[in-house]
């Protein structure tokens, strides 16, 4: 395949970090191409750093909620159509779409039919679309793997049983397992792992106080509706013996958000951003949403209370649509409560409290939670996740091979082939 240009599609700042890394780790398979191709798309930050020509900044404008999506519809309308319209100028060769799956299947879609529609004698693009981070079809509506099967070449997965799932239901399509990000973000701790194994974090002191971690999201309306919450939890726990609190946004502008939401007088918190390894590290419990950062506080063994909060509305849709147990995503990788959830009405500051309250000051339950957080990070596939998506990206590509040293993995557990 003759590649001049490739289109990335990263609708969230995790998304926009995620297409990063991917677009540094093909880097090295373009040295064998007479040309080095054009990169363009929709992302953030991360993706211009890393030399992408940005037509539409869209993290800043990531939502969550069917509210949120009904009052950003015309704006995602007008991008959605801005971006079929540069494909059909520019012809990429290939289209990775990277997360944000309501807007990219539908794009994959969209892109689909134009190419189909194309003039028969002159029309000859034909580009390979590549979705990175499956959707959690296996949560609800599975019968989405089957259309994006259809309008995708290729789908990168990051966690083991999705490729599996796949398998199962839609045989034929090319699923490659590349593992989580997570495990190269935070190198040194896996490394750390792999030398001394997984120890429970002690409790902290009769005379120490308790080090306790904020961590309501990445999007505005989830701070808003989380941090009131985990700060009438942290009031409570405070009734009970000293903390030391500290909250760790993604970015200055939800920093703000965050601020914006303390209480004039009470007790400090300490705000940041950036350092959130060295705060898991140091801290002895975390109220966190579900998402991402569990993850993350389960590699670092962090015991962690997870909450989510959602519009009355959303809830009540997502009650009928949702099949798995838990959203936690460690508690979905082992098919148990590893850390305590509550969603909606469950997530008050009381059972939060209690249940902050227990992993503090009960060794066993701290022990128990440890035993099981192993299996969650067998899950996550060992470092290298990047240069498994590019491999991958680049065979389907047809793109010169590039030599690569294997990345390490934890005992226990192999890293994805590929």
């Amino acid at each position: 395949m003759s590649l001049r240009s490739m289109m990335f599609i990263a609708g969230e700042p995790s998304g926009d970090l995620l297409a990063a890394e991917l677009v540094r780790a093909l880097r090295p398979h373009f040295q064998g191409l007479r040309f080095e191709p054009r990169l363009f798309g929709a992302g953030g930050p991360a993706l211009r750093e890393a030399g992408v020509q940005v037509v539409e900044e869209m993290t800043r404008h990531a939502v969550v909620g069917l509210s949120d999506v009904v009052r950003s519809l015309r704006h995602y309308r007008r991008v959605f159509h801005r971006l079929l319209d540069e494909a059909g100028r520019r012809l990429p060769e290939a289209v990775v779409l990277v997360d944000f799956t309501g807007f990219n299947l539908r794009f994959a879609r969209a892109l689909w039919r134009r190419v189909a529609a194309q003039n028969p004698v002159f029309g000859n693009w034909h580009p390979r679309v590549i979705q990175y981070v499956s959707p959690q079809v296996w949560a609800s509506r599975p019968g989405r793997a089957r259309t994006l099967a259809r309008y995708t070449d290729l789908l990168l997965c990051l966690f083991r049983f999705e490729k599996e799932w796949y398998a199962q239901r839609t045989p034929g399509f090319a699923v490659e397992w590349v593992g989580h990000p997570l495990c190269d973000r935070h190198r040194d701790q896996w490394e750390r792992l792999r030398r001394e194994g997984f120890q429970p974090k002690p409790p902290p002191g009769k005379k120490e106080p308790a080090r306790v971690l904020l961590l309501p999201g990445s999007r505005p309306a989830e701070i808003q509706r989380h941090l009131p919450v985990m700060l009438e939890a942290l009031r409570g726990l405070r009734r009970r013996r000293p903390l030391e609190a500290r909250l760790v946004a993604p970015d200055a502008e939800l920093l703000e958000a965050c601020r914006a939401l303390l209480p004039a007088e009470g007790p400090s918190i300490r705000l940041q951003t950036g350092g959130l390894a060295d705060a898991m590290a140091e801290a002895h419990l975390a109220f966190a949403s579900t998402g991402t950062v569990t993850l993350e506080c389960a590699l670092f063994g962090l015991p962690t209370v997870a909450l989510y909060i959602t519009t009355p509305w959303t809830y009540r849709i997502a009650r009928r649509l949702v099949t798995v147990r838990h959203l936690a995503m460690p508690n979905i990788l082992v098919g148990e409560e590893v850390f305590p959830e509550f969603i909606q009405d469950a997530a008050n500051p009381e059972n939060l409290a209690r249940a902050g309250w227990e992993l503090l000051a009960d060794k066993a339950r701290r022990n128990r939670l440890a035993a099981r957080l192993p299996a969650v990070l067998e899950e996550l596939g060992g470092p290298g996740a990047a240069n498994r998506a590019a491999r991958a990206v680049a065979r389907l590509l047809a793109l010169p091979p590039v030599e690569t040293r294997a990345p390490a993995t934890a005992p226990a557990t192999a890293a994805p082939q590929g």
